[in-house]
């Protein structure tokens, strides 16, 4: 059983791990401290007071490149039994979790795309409603400035009767 992180993620520690896979924990040690491994597993380890732990995703890494690699240190005939004996699950049981992996991550790939070409449809009538509304305002605005235009041109007086000055000071009309 391993321990929980403050996240509430089950963390094993290294000597846990070694002893289901059925080596030593110095052999998981060696393994995890080579590339590519090393790389892989930084985000799944953490050290807390000087113990260092694994999630449940580095776990199947170093797991995986135990049983790849089937490099496994010496070790006596009761660890060869529990070796043996989980061997065949472990593979069923890592194939199985990534096939239901690749199936929940396709569906919500799935829905995703959904979502997104909903998205696209309302950016479209987005669109067209803002080009709309454009012309609308545009249109409005054109009236009123031909309307300002006319009122101006009403207020004005008309160009046939043009007042003279002379006559404007001594407030004579010439009708």
């Amino acid at each position: 059983m391993g321990v929980q992180n403050c996240m509430g993620v089950i963390m094993k520690t290294i000597k846990q791990i070694a002893d289901e896979i059925g080596v030593s924990k110095q052999a998981v040690f060696y393994r995890i401290k080579k590339e590519p491994l090393s790389n892989a597993l930084q985000p799944f380890m953490t050290n807390n007071d000087g113990v260092l732990t694994v999630s449940f995703d580095g776990e199947t890494l170093i797991k995986t490149d135990f049983l790849r690699n089937n490099s496994y240190q010496t070790f006596d005939a009761k660890e060869a039994t529990k070796r043996d004996s989980f061997d065949a699950p472990f593979d069923a049981s890592i194939i199985d979790l990534l096939r239901e992996t690749i199936d929940t991550l396709k569906t919500q790939l799935e829905s995703k795309d959904k979502q997104l070409e909903s998205k696209d449809k309302q950016i479209e009538e987005l669109t067209l409603t803002i080009k709309s509304l454009s012309e609308s305002i545009n249109a409005a605005n054109q009236t009123k400035l031909a309307e300002t235009i006319i009122d101006t041109q009403s207020s004005l007086p008309p160009a046939s009767e043009k007042v003279s000055i002379w006559d404007k000071l001594f407030k004579r009309n010439k009708n």
